[in-house]
């Protein structure tokens, strides 16, 4: 296959960006998408030229950290797919391929295809987590969790925080990333403690961080490499009410006597 790439080039954030034109000559179908960008760059350095810049790790979608726009459809066309399991079969001989970073104001441009993501580690900093003494793990069977709580919680636990929904999103907004960390603890009896604080803090530093508001659209969970539900929204929506109720100073009165 010989693809005509149009790939983002930014020295870094405070640099102006332009798409650049490269040809890649003789791409095997079965190569993934990064692996024809490995090609590409081995070809730029034997020209003594700067290297495509772009974030990766396990290569597995596993990590998260490989997410582009495609074509402009985040970890492009295929449905449940990142970027790095994406093969350069679902593209055909002479296809052009416009690849760009994440668009969002709460992820400037690093240098190229990589985004600055730490923002997403800030809201999990701010609750995304359980700090309960557990002691030893316990025996199979001894916390007893209802089947359809235990598969809601592993579906959430599966987001990789790659940032799709954000890139996605005509808003920018981070709320099913934020949502699927705050559901996937909240159905579990060793997250229920701090339930109340998780949901408040998380939703909290979503917003200082700048991302934009959820609309429904659902293009985020349409861009979702996990394909995560809309379901974890209307469940974190939830928590948040009722938790920024019981943080009232007139609700800590109610009903006593």
């Amino acid at each position: 296959m010989n693809l005509t790439l149009h790939v983002w080039r930014q020295v870094d954030a405070g640099a102006p960006g332009r798409l650049v034109r490269y040809e890649a000559r003789d791409v095997s179908p079965d190569m993934s998408f990064l692996e024809m960008l490995d090609v590409v760059n081995e070809g730029l350095i034997e020209k003594g030229e700067d290297p495509i810049a772009f974030d990766h790790d396990c290569r597995e979608g596993i990590c998260g950290s490989c997410g582009v726009m495609i074509n402009g459809s985040a970890h492009g066309p295929m449905a449940g797919t990142a970027t790095c399991q994406l093969h350069m079969r679902s593209f055909k001989d002479g296809d052009k391929i416009v690849i760009e970073p994440w668009r969002a104001r709460a992820f400037p441009v690093l240098r190229d295809l990589i985004v600055d993501r730490s923002p997403l580690d800030r809201i999990i900093q701010a609750g995304g987590f359980v700090s309960i003494a557990t002691g030893n793990a316990p025996d199979a069977h001894t916390i007893l969790v209802p089947k359809q709580d235990a598969e809601s919680a592993m579906d959430a636990a599966q987001c990789i925080g790659c940032g799709a929904c954000v890139a996605a999103c005509p808003n920018a907004s981070a709320m099913l990333f934020t949502a699927a960390k705050v559901s996937h603890l909240g159905l579990l009896p060793q997250g229920q403690p701090e339930r109340d604080r998780r949901a408040l803090g998380m939703v909290t530093q979503m917003d200082l961080e700048g991302f934009g508001g959820c609309t429904n659209y659902g293009e985020c969970t349409t861009a979702c490499p996990k394909e995560i539900s809309l379901e974890t929204i209307a469940r974190m929506n939830r928590d948040f009410r009722v938790a920024t109720f019981r943080a009232r100073p007139e609700s800590a009165g109610a009903g006593s006597s």
